[in-house]
C-alpha cells in the first residue's frame, strides 16, 4: 500500500509517501517538509493569511517532490490523505483540496485525516507498538494526554483548559524580548538560568484530574519581569529556567495523573508516547522518562522530525484507515476544531479554549 500524505494546518507545508506493509509494518519513502518560520518572524508569531498564501505557493512542488523521491507515480497510489483539521482553516481548505483534486483526477481513494489521529499513530509507523497506549501530545497549539485503544478509538484523559504548552512557550519568550519561535529560544536561555530564584506557581499540582492549566504561571512570570525591569541576561535566563521548571513539575504531576486513569480504564499502557513539538524540548523529554520509570512503563518518542508537523504522519494515518476499509467522500469538509474523542467535554469550572483541539 502506497499512500500520499499532504499537511498545511498551521505552518509547515509538508508532503510524504509512506509504503505500508500487509504485517502492518511502515516504510517512509519521501517526507518533504517546507518551515514558513522565516515569513512569520517579524510577526512574532503565524500569520493565517500568510501561511494559507504560502501553502498555496508551495504544496504543488512539495507534492511532486515527494512523489520524485519516492520514486512512484500518481497512478501507483493506493490512496491520498490530507489532513482535515484542526489549524488554520485557510491552510487547511489548501491541502484538502489538493487531496480532492488529485484523487478525482487519478480514481484514487480520499482519506480526510484528523491531524491530532495522525500524530496519535505516529508511534505505529516508527516503533509497531500496539494498542492501547497513553499519549502525551504537546505543541504550540494542543496539550492533550489521550488514550489510543485503536484507529479511530481515542479517550481523553486530561487537556489543557486554557493555554497549550508550546504557546505558554512562545507567550513567555515574547514577553522577555527572546525572538520567535520562542520555545527553543526558552530551553536554550534555561540552560544559563537560577531556577530557583523566582518563586513560581506549579498549576493543577496534586488534582485528581488530568488537566493542564498554563495561563497563571504565564501571568507570574509577566509579574516578576515587570517588577525588574529593566531585566538584564541573567534576569532572562532566570526567569526562563523558572517557567521551564514549574512546566515540568505540573506536566510530570499531570502525566502520573493521566497514567493512573490510564490503568483504571484500560489495564497497563504498552508505552507512554510523546509527541508534538514540544517533545523536542530536552528537558521536557528528561522529565517525560521520570514520569514512565516511575509508572514502569516504556518511554516512545518518535524521532524530532515526526513530532512535529509532517506528511508522513498523515500519510500514515490514512494508510491505517484505508487498511480497515476506511475512505472519504469528495464531501469531506475542512474543520478549524477537529475533536479526537467525539466524546470528549470541556472541563467543569472552565473556559477552556482549547476544548476543540
Amino acid at each position: 500500500m502506497l499512500v500520499l500524505g499532504i499537511e498545511t494546518t498551521c505552518d509547515e507545508t509538508a508532503a510524504a509517501v509512506i509504503e505500508r506493509a500487509p504485517d502492518g509494518s511502515g516504510t517512509i519513502r519521501s517526507n518533504i517538509v517546507r518551515s514558513q518560520v522565516d515569513e512569520h518572524a517579524r510577526f512574532g508569531g503565524v500569520v493565517p493569511e500568510i501561511a494559507a498564501r504560502a501553502h498555496v505557493d508551495l504544496l504543488d512542488g512539495i507534492i511532486d517532490r515527494a512523489m520524485k523521491d519516492a520514486g512512484v507515480g500518481f497512478a501507483e497510489l493506493s490512496g491520498v490523505a490530507a489532513a482535515a483539521g484542526p489549524g488554520l482553516i485557510g491552510g487547511v481548505i489548501v491541502g484538502l483540496t489538493t487531496a480532492k483534486a488529485i484523487a478525482m483526477v487519478h480514481n484514487t481513494p480520499l482519506v480526510a485525516v484528523n491531524h491530532l489521529e495522525a500524530h496519535a499513530l505516529t508511534p505505529r509507523l516508527t516503533d509497531k507498538l500496539e494498542f492501547p497506549y497513553c499519549l502525551f501530545l504537546a505543541s504550540g497549539g494542543h496539550t492533550q494526554i489521550v488514550a489510543v485503544v485503536g484507529v479511530g478509538q481515542y479517550v481523553r484523559l486530561g487537556t489543557t483548559v486554557d493555554d497549550a504548552i508550546g504557546e505558554a512557550f512562545d507567550k513567555v519568550a515574547k514577553m522577555l524580548g527572546l525572538p520567535y519561535p520562542g520555545g527553543p529560544k526558552v530551553e536554550q536561555a534555561a540552560l544559563s538560568g537560577d531556577a530557583a530564584r523566582f518563586s513560581l506557581p506549579r498549576p493543577m499540582l496534586g488534582r485528581p484530574d488530568a488537566n493542564f492549566s498554563l495561563s497563571g504561571l504565564k501571568t507570574a512570570v509577566r509579574n516578576e519581569a515587570s517588577r525588574i525591569v529593566p531585566l538584564e541576561p541573567q534576569d532572562i535566563s532566570d526567569l526562563c529556567a523558572g517557567f521551564q521548571a514549574a512546566v515540568l513539575e505540573s506536566t510530570a504531576d499531570r502525566l502520573s495523573v493521566g497514567l493512573k486513569l490510564f490503568r483504571e480504564q484500560f489495564g497497563a499502557p504498552h508505552a507512554l508516547v510523546a509527541a508534538g513539538g514540544v517533545a523536542a524540548n530536552q528537558a521536557i523529554r528528561g522529565a517525560l522518562q521520570d514520569v514512565a520509570d516511575k509508572a514502569q512503563t516504556e518511554l516512545i518518542m518518535p524521532p524530532p522530525a515526526l513530532c512535529t508537523d509532517n506528511g508522513a504522519m498523515i500519510a500514515w494515518a490514512g494508510a491505517e484507515r484505508l487498511a480497515l476499509g476506511l475512505t472519504d467522500t469528495m464531501e469531506a469538509q475542512p474543520r478549524a476544531r477537529w475533536l479526537l474523542d467525539a466524546n470528549a467535554t470541556a472541563p467543569a469550572g472552565y473556559g477552556n479554549t482549547r476544548a476543540g483541539y
